[in-house]
């Protein structure tokens, strides 16, 4: 019974063990490098890593989930959980990108106030990585899962950095006058739900559209018996 339960349930944990300290480093030398003011080019406090060079995104963990998402997909393909219908799983995770690129002309139907307008914005999101259970079960739960390890950490920096005004992106240094609030409403509309909400599902989604896309171009096929992966 272990045997045959071991060989239904993959161990996640251990999938995501090693992209989720990466991403933990990451996250790390990012805020080394806010706190230290080292090069803007690359370590920028603007929101959004909006720089005159428009790089210092790449010293951040938002686009970690494309790649991830690869990796997420091919390792449990290997492992014999790969998506029951590519077709299906193709059609889902397009509906997720359209739903995320899309989300603007949507929430421009509302004439919420901020910071109530972000509610629908969050919801919205949560709609588009939930579906992604729908394509492909395992690669579903591994990026929930990942989301969560590498946005907890992410939320803890802000709730610090919002306490003591680091003058950091994580804080919202230079931002409009709106996003001046008392730290425990400030700190829930833009940090913990933001994170854990908006950010997780949109890494469901774009590792869903990575990973999805490459194993069905690729069709990456089981090594051996189906198998506990990591």
């Amino acid at each position: 019974m272990a045997d045959a339960d071991a060989a239904t349930n993959p161990s996640f944990g251990r999938l995501i063990l090693w992209p989720s300290l990466i991403t933990l480093a990451v996250t790390l030398l990012r805020l080394t490098g806010e706190l230290r003011h080292w090069s803007e080019k690359w370590f920028s406090t603007e929101t959004g890593g909006t720089t005159p060079h428009g790089v210092s995104w790449i010293i951040g963990i938002t686009w970690l989930a494309a790649p991830l998402g690869v990796y997420f997909a091919v390792r449990l393909s290997k492992a014999g959980h790969g998506p029951a219908s590519h077709r299906r799983a193709l059609a889902l995770a397009a509906l997720g990108l359209c739903m995320v690129v899309g989300f603007r002309t949507l929430i421009s139907l509302f004439t919420l106030s901020f910071p109530s307008i972000l509610i629908p914005l969050w919801l919205f999101m949560a709609i588009a990585g939930a579906i992604q259970y729908f394509a492909w079960p395992a690669l579903f739960k591994s990026l929930l899962l990942y989301g969560l390890a590498a946005r907890i950490p992410v939320t803890v920096v802000m709730f610090l950095a919002m306490r003591g005004t680091w003058g950091t992106h994580y804080d919202y240094v230079g931002m409009p006058a709106r996003f001046d609030m008392p730290l425990v409403p400030k700190f829930l509309w833009l940090a913990f739900f933001p994170q854990l909400v908006f950010w997780v599902a949109f890494t469901i989604v774009a590792g869903s559209v990575c990973g999805v896309l490459t194993t069905a171009l690729v069709r990456v096929k089981p090594v051996g018996p189906r198998i506990d992966v990591g």
